[in-house]
């Protein structure tokens, strides 16, 4: 004997079974309406039309505090002034003003803005803010794909939509035929009908809630600065957690992470040990490029919630780059023991246990990491990775075929291309080298490697006009390199004696 329809359609909910829930929902909503049971307040009809809207809802719902991506349009289009020359370490926008105490560009990868690559992947931390049109449209690459971030309101889109792709009727829900008087005359139902029109009646510029709906409309707007009032005179009446983030939201497309850091601080000091609050504290710390502070705060972090996944990764991912793999790999495990299982864990776990010579583990790990690969850009990644192993231990062969392997994957891969042209060069293929660092330069202009490499190979071969202008560039992407100051200063003086 089978469960009552209504109950196991809430079973499968509270599971978090959406589709099911959905499914089993519409088996009764396509009922007649005759066979439903008239409840005192609430019939069996009415009943699967909530729970099927709540299960849809579910299934589409963005957390809009994390879904800050900028695309194409907000970048290139943004009309907001803001100070061309920043003082140090006030700006998101110039990777130069950065606080010291990061890693190096030689040490740690680091994105087209100029900020290392975070150990966890967000939305805002993987696109940068391209100075040219042709830039946005060809580097930035989001963390499931390498074509260009085109529009941040892409996770917006599905709300709204969301009733249209369940049905091929039509929408599930008509809201040109809901009489929303009728509604607002039921008690339960007279919160969640705030958004209807009515809710401002009702309101009278009293209702906190209500100012942080106008404010998330004005963000949406690109409005920051009539955002900004809505949140402040919300949190004068009604101290919440989520208006200081969204508020902290709003200063930082204003490119004004001090101001942000201010206001979580001051909301510590109302929610001590608020979690949210010191994550993102080190988020912003970690975009300045001020490593050692982020890595503080993502400690206070896991004080308050041991099993903050993000903290743990970036405090791991810190250690790594700090030449010490093998405590990265004691968070890695630990993130592996707390149920994550996916490609990137296996893959940096492989990579710890490398440098930190397991080498019994690391080609398992790797092996794991490509089962477990759900798209071609995180195969590229183990591939190139494998590599990166191949190099260590002498065999070059196979580090050629791995890098083939990773551009068959992912052919916008410029990392790849240049390790290629490197084997090229150590071949004697000198044109063939140069072609794959020419790729890779046109596809990653921020990596200082090709302009380098680049450089180095038109040194030897007396193309020294060409090797300037490579250095130039190579020093541009990083200027603390001091093999390209020594190159530089050489052909200078070669220059000089002509």
């Amino acid at each position: 004997m089978g469960l009552e329809p209504l109950f196991q359609a809430w079973s499968y909910f509270r599971r978090r079974k959406f589709r099911e829930c959905a499914d089993v929902c519409s088996q009764l909503l396509e009922g007649p309406p005759g066979e439903q049971e008239l409840d005192s307040e609430y019939t069996v009809f009415q009943a699967a039309w909530n729970l099927k809207t709540r299960a849809l809802t579910e299934m589409v719902y963005v957390d809009e505090i994390d879904m800050d991506q900028e695309g194409i349009a907000e970048m290139i289009l943004d009309e907001n002034a803001i100070a061309q020359v920043a003082r140090p370490g006030t700006s998101l926008k110039l990777p130069g003003t950065s606080q010291g105490g990061g890693p190096s560009p030689a040490v740690r990868p680091v994105t087209q803005s100029g900020r290392p690559i975070t150990g966890f992947v967000r939305p805002s931390t993987q696109g940068g803010r391209p100075s040219t049109m042709e830039q946005a449209i060809r580097t930035p690459r989001t963390a499931l794909t390498a074509r260009p971030i085109t529009s941040a309101s892409g996770g917006y889109v599905r709300p709204g939509t969301a009733s249209l792709i369940t049905n091929p009727d039509g929408p599930f829900i008509n809201l040109s035929r809901l009489n929303l008087t009728k509604y607002a005359q039921k008690p339960k139902l007279a919160k969640a009908l705030d958004l209807a029109a009515l809710a401002t009646e009702y309101a009278q510029f009293k209702d906190w809630w209500w100012k942080v709906q106008i404010g998330k409309c004005y963000y949406r707007l690109g409005l920051y600065r009539e955002a900004e009032k809505q949140f402040k005179s919300a949190l004068k009446q009604q101290d919440m957690v989520d208006t200081i983030l969204y508020l902290a939201k709003v200063y930082l497309r204003l490119d004004q992470p001090v101001t942000a850091l201010n206001l979580f601080k001051q909301g510590l000091e109302r929610f001590p040990g608020e979690v949210t609050l010191l994550c993102g504290i080190a988020r912003i710390y970690e975009e300045m490029n001020n490593i050692s502070s982020a890595a503080e705060y993502y400690k206070d972090v896991l004080k308050q919630d041991n099993t903050h996944v993000e903290a743990i990764a970036c405090i791991g991912s810190n250690h790594f780059y700090s030449d010490q793999p093998e405590i990265a790999l004691r968070f890695y495990r630990r993130l592996l023991q707390m149920g994550v299982y996916n490609c990137q864990l296996f893959n940096n776990l492989g990579l710890c246990c490398f440098y930190a010579q397991q080498y019994d583990m690391t080609l398992s790990s790797f092996e794991r990491a490509l089962f477990l690969a759900e798209n071609e850009e995180e195969t590229a990644d183990v591939w190139y990775n494998l590599g990166h192993v191949a190099v260590g231990i002498g065999d070059l062969n196979l580090a050629y075929q791995c890098f083939k392997l990773t551009l068959v994957n992912n052919n916008d891969y410029a990392e790849a291309y240049n390790n290629l042209a490197v084997l090229e060069m150590r071949k004697g293929h000198i044109e063939q080298a140069r072609a794959l660092l020419q790729t890779a330069a046109s596809l990653a202009p921020h990596m200082y490697e090709p302009h380098f490499n680049v450089a180095i190979l038109s040194e030897k071969v007396g193309d020294l006009q060409r090797s300037y202008t490579a250095a130039q560039k190579s020093e541009e992407a990083f200027p603390g390199h001091v093999d390209t100051q020594q190159l530089i200063r050489q052909l200078k003086e070669h220059f000089a004696m002509l």
